[in-house]
């Protein structure tokens, strides 16, 4: 079975054979996209080519770049490995048609993939994926073979990370008090890039976490590189605590997340997740308005989406913008609406510099939350807490449930939906599978992952403005009873079997 198109591109396993990746079908991806873009492209267009420090990737990039100089387009590709928001911020600032990203993001060593690019630097959505996906399977039939014949096109441009580190610095604010940083990139790319945007806007106290700043595709002193665990970022905190650090960050491999940590009021360092995560970037850079915003209309949109917590959605208007939630996914929350201020996941994605990266980035955003913690404000602790007073305790657990090998996941889903209507109230999630159930305090989203064979399930609990230690306490009972709830209705069974 060929690879099939998943969010905005393919990611698998390296391998042989056709579901695996490797020269043959990553020829087949690229063969793809030109025939798509040569649908509706005039030939000697641009597109932009890379690729992070994985295993496989140089080679990727290769094979990419010489099918797509074979289809009379002209390839730009930078002189190495680099960053994924280099390759969306290059598509946007060289006025190309499409972009080709390979990497595999936070996946493991074993695997990677091909992240795909549109106008703007956005990733893809439908009917393009679909557009795509329609050429894949027709290459696949002829048998595209992989090579580097017609790389003529292919031309080098050793720019393309100075003039992204340009446009970020142009676009961060310098700190008023420049905070001493701990910072890994896990074994990936975005380590020294970072520290240059740093640099930039006047941050030179930098710590890299011995033995995770050069880039690595083992990531050999991690057992997952994905910041979102806390073993990932064991390292990170104690380094941050050795050296009495203002500020602790963690990248993802192909730098397009960003994970923070800080000190608690006990003196312990925790990392934050995204939701926390977002709503103090979104507080802070809504009380810096855009240049000529007026509100209403043109009040900044700040996005995030459907399985991330209600408090946006409170925050944003009383800070003077406009909330939109959105589908899941980067390739939604960038066109939320303009004028774009922020837009975040909960999975640690944020988009901080819209104008510069039409996607998450995870350097941008260390850089953004570096100029927030040294504007001279309040502690981070003391930030939340702010928030919860003006807005309500937010309570979140969010857990993937695993699905019996192979399980239809809309069963599973319908059976949930089915078993948790007597717990609330049950409505369908509008344009995605999945569905929300609603009950006094509380809510839970439960969806199907797009890549494992997982339901994915978060679940949200608050409290009133200004809650004292009872509502707090009531809080957490309705966010345990409505888990368990939850749990309890996706227990894996082998009825979901298709």
């Amino acid at each position: 079975m060929t690879l099939s198109f998943g969010t905005a591109g393919v990611r698998a396993p390296l391998g042989p054979g056709p579901d695996q990746m490797n020269a043959g079908t990553v020829a087949l991806v690229a063969t793809a996209v030109a025939r798509h873009l040569r649908e509706r492209e005039p030939a000697g267009s641009t597109v932009v080519v890379g690729g992070d420090a994985r295993h496989g990737s140089a080679r990727f990039v290769e094979v990419a770049a010489a099918v797509l100089a074979a289809h009379d387009l002209v390839v730009v590709v930078p002189s190495g490995p680099v960053p994924t928001p280099v390759v969306a911020a290059a598509v946007r600032a060289r006025g190309a048609v499409a972009g080709l990203m390979v990497t595999a993001s936070h996946n493991p060593a074993t695997d990677n993939g091909i992240k795909v690019y549109g106008r703007g630097g956005a990733q893809i959505v439908p009917p393009t994926d679909t557009h795509i996906e329609r050429h894949l399977r027709s290459a696949a039939r002829e048998g595209v073979a992989a090579g580097t014949a017609g790389a003529t096109g292919v031309r080098v441009d050793p720019t393309l990370v100075d003039d992204y580190v340009d446009s970020v610095v142009s676009g961060l604010p310098t700190p008023a008090v420049p905070p001493r940083v701990a910072l890994t990139p896990v074994h990936g790319v975005g380590g020294e890039i970072c520290r240059r945007v740093l640099a930039g806007i006047g941050i030179d106290d930098v710590h890299m976490v011995p033995g995770q700043a050069d880039p690595d595709p083992d990531f050999p002193s991690v057992a997952s590189p994905n910041p979102e665990r806390p073993a990932t970022t064991r390292r990170l905190l104690e380094l941050a605590a050795e050296i009495d650090a203002d500020v602790a960050i963690a990248l993802d491999p192909d730098a397009d997340r960003c994970a923070v940590g800080h000190r608690d009021p006990r003196g312990r360092w925790r990392m934050l997740d995204g939701d926390d995560t977002g709503a103090v970037l979104a507080d802070h850079l809504l009380r810096t308005p855009l240049p000529g915003s007026t509100g209403g209309p043109d009040a900044p949109v700040v996005a995030s989406t459907i399985v991330s917590s209600r408090l946006p959605s409170l925050l944003v208007p009383a800070r003077g913008g406009r909330h939109v939630e959105t589908l899941t996914g980067f390739k939604w929350l960038v066109r939320a609406g303009q004028p774009l201020r922020y837009a975040y996941e909960e999975a640690i994605g944020h988009c901080v510099l819209p104008e510069v990266v039409a996607d998450k980035d995870g350097i941008s955003a260390a850089g953004a939350w570096c100029a927030t913690i040294g504007s001279g404000g309040a502690p981070v602790e003391a930030r939340l807490d702010a928030l919860a007073r003006e807005f309500g305790a937010h309570l979140r657990r969010n857990v993937p449930l695993s699905l019996v090998a192979g399980s239809d996941p809309a069963a599973a889903l319908g059976r949930a939906a089915d078993l948790l209507a007597s717990t609330g109230e049950v409505t369908p999630l509008e344009g995605t599978a999945g569905f929300r159930v609603t009950v006094p305090g509380a809510r839970a989203v439960i969806r199907p992952s797009g890549t494992e064979p997982l339901l994915k399930t978060y679940v949200e609990a608050w409290t009133p403005a200004r809650p004292s230690g009872t509502d707090r306490t009531d809080a957490a009972h309705r966010l345990d009873g409505l888990s368990r709830a939850v749990a309890g209705a996706t227990v894996p069974t082998g009825d979901d079997r298709g």
